[in-house]
């Protein structure tokens, strides 16, 4: 990967049910924003929302995409994902297959 701009990523994203999720992983493959993403099943989630301790079954998204793009993912999010405060979170990733990256920049190149 030559290109020093390009900063790799993974995005968890929490869904409320398997629908949504799939929805959401089409979506967010379908326009680019992700090379690839994971639907890891049936997570429990334990949160605070409104004061309250909340517990949820969720599935977990894992979108393997770059920093350039988590702008965007976001802005989907905010229209696609049936959440109030859709949980998105992008974690550096510092180092992996040279093939995997270049495939991965290539996919999620922006416009």
């Amino acid at each position: 990967m030559n290109d020093s701009a390009f900063t790799p990523c993974v995005v968890y994203i929490t869904a409320p049910d398997e629908a949504t999720a799939t929805r959401l992983a089409d979506r967010l493959v379908e326009q680019g924003l992700a090379a690839w993403v994971n639907i890891v099943t049936t997570v429990t989630s334990v949160y605070r929302w409104q004061g309250r301790i909340e517990r949820d079954n969720e599935q977990l998204l894992i979108a393997k995409t770059q920093h350039a793009r988590v702008a965007a993912i976001n802005a989907c999010l905010a229209e696609a994902h049936p959440d109030d405060v859709p949980e998105c979170i992008a974690v550096d990733i510092t180092d992996g297959s040279p093939a995997y990256l270049d495939w991965l920049a290539a996919e999620t190149r922006p416009a």
